[in-house]
């Protein structure tokens, strides 16, 4: 497995690992300076069957997080879910071009809520924070055709609910309320605050 970002630790700083195969996640990940290796999680995520938005984001994060910690004890292992929820809907990502297309003429119109949680784990040492972020985002009222044209310059099917807020987000977005980057897939300001207090020496001054 190759490291999508590797720098040298200092002594004293735990390794810190992101269990997740998201381009999008190591990009903002990096924003914080930290040194990561990457090691996507293989777990059976849940699909919200008789969960709220936020335990199902909270429990894969937890398995992802968890799954990739029995092996690497020593490093602290950070796991990360994102839903999409509409009410008491969820929205995961689409099995096929329709499916994305139905998505988006659900939430065209409408403000949903975007939750991401975060698992940080550190075997070796006991340590656990399970932790997420909800920022609300509002669609403009949108027709079959621009929905098409929207999929047309991005891939819909490895995104939750059809769409990417930082690709092309500006066509169908009206606008958001909450973390920006959460809604992309990692709560930065919250996680720069969980690191910061509670592994300091991941940062360098």
């Amino acid at each position: 497995m190759q490291p999508s970002h590797l720098l040298t630790d200092p002594p004293d700083a735990p390794r810190l690992i992101l269990a997740s195969a998201s381009p999008r996640r190591s990009v903002l990940l990096r924003k914080l300076l930290i040194p990561f290796t990457t090691v996507p999680a293989t777990v059976r995520e849940a699909d919200g069957t008789g969960l709220t938005g936020r335990e199902t984001a909270m429990l894969n994060a937890h398995r992802k997080a968890r799954t990739v910690a029995k092996s690497v004890p020593d490093a602290l292992v950070l796991g990360a879910d994102t839903v999409v929820c509409l009410g008491t809907l969820l929205l995961g990502k689409p099995r096929d071009s329709s499916e994305a297309r139905e998505m988006l003429e659900v939430l065209q119109g409408r403000t949903h809520e975007v939750i991401t949680a975060v698992c940080l784990v550190e075997l070796r040492s006991h340590r656990e924070r399970l932790f997420y972020d909800a920022t609300d985002v509002t669609f403009r009222p949108l027709n079959p055709s621009q929905i098409q044209a929207y999929h047309n310059k991005i891939d819909p099917l490895d995104k939750a609910g059809a769409y990417a807020i930082q690709e092309h987000g500006e066509d169908i977005v009206a606008g958001t309320h909450g973390s920006f980057s959460n809604i992309v897939g990692l709560p930065l300001e919250m996680l720069e605050e969980e690191l910061k207090a509670g592994w300091p020496g991941l940062f360098r001054d």
